[in-house]
């Protein structure tokens, strides 16, 4: 079974985490590793899809600057995304060649992923025709926006664990109308770390995507993958 390594980085700053997943990308398609998943919790961030309109952000360049949130234009599709603190995001580096280079089966794969994961917290999600993401009712929960360079992929999903929905009303999310997100605290009415979503989120992905997946610690990213695992390794 082909594996994949994960790691878990905690608050991470966008810029950083968009440099590293660049350089993820270029090792991966070198051969250099196996196939990696980040999962991480950003600072307050405002990003715009390539082709997105920038006019679905609702709030002035004052508000934002006086919330300390910046937004990045990035090479992604979909259009304007919230990402905050109480918010699971995943980038998945993945080498599509080995999955049929089929964009469209990745996105579907993403979302199955997490409508597994909700599905077994007796939460009922789906998808909805034509959009990318999960729905629980009319409420978008979980986000998708991916790029993908040489069939290897950047960028990847956002998930509602306890984020403060009040701040999705500063944009109109991907296009949609405002008060349409929701979270897993609203619906099960109890808090849940972000962290402690890891295991679970790894474990589906691991199911829906066939692959074995091993954890691998922030520090050791950058280490030749002989090396990674090896006794005196951080």
């Amino acid at each position: 079974m082909p594996s994949f390594n994960w790691t878990w980085l905690g608050r991470t700053d966008y810029e950083e985490a968009l440099g590293l997943q660049k350089t993820l990308r270029e090792r991966r398609q070198a051969g250099e590793i196996p196939d990696q998943l980040l999962l991480l919790e950003h600072p307050p961030v405002l990003t715009v899809g390539r082709g997105g309109n920038a006019g679905n952000i609702l709030a002035s360049p004052k508000k934002l600057l006086g919330l300390r949130i910046p937004v990045h234009r990035i090479n992604r599709g979909g259009d304007v995304t919230y990402h905050g603190p109480g918010q699971l995001v995943g980038y998945p580096i993945l080498d599509l060649r080995a999955r049929g280079r089929d964009a469209h089966r990745y996105l579907r794969d993403l979302e199955k992923v997490f409508i597994k994961l909700l599905l077994g917290r007796g939460i009922q999600a789906r998808r909805s025709p034509g959009r990318t993401g999960v729905w629980v009712g009319n409420a978008k929960i979980l986000a998708i926006g991916v790029g993908l360079r040489r069939w290897t992929t950047l960028h990847g999903f956002a998930f509602n664990v306890r984020t403060d929905l009040s701040l999705f009303d500063l944009i109109r999310p991907c296009g949609l109308e405002m008060g349409t997100a929701t979270s897993l605290e609203t619906l099960e009415g109890q808090k849940t770390r972000v962290e402690d979503l890891v295991d679970e989120v790894v474990a589906r992905f691991a199911e829906v995507f066939g692959m074995e997946g091993e954890p691998l610690h922030k520090d050791e990213l950058f280490l030749p993958v002989t090396q990674v695992g090896t006794e005196g390794s951080l």
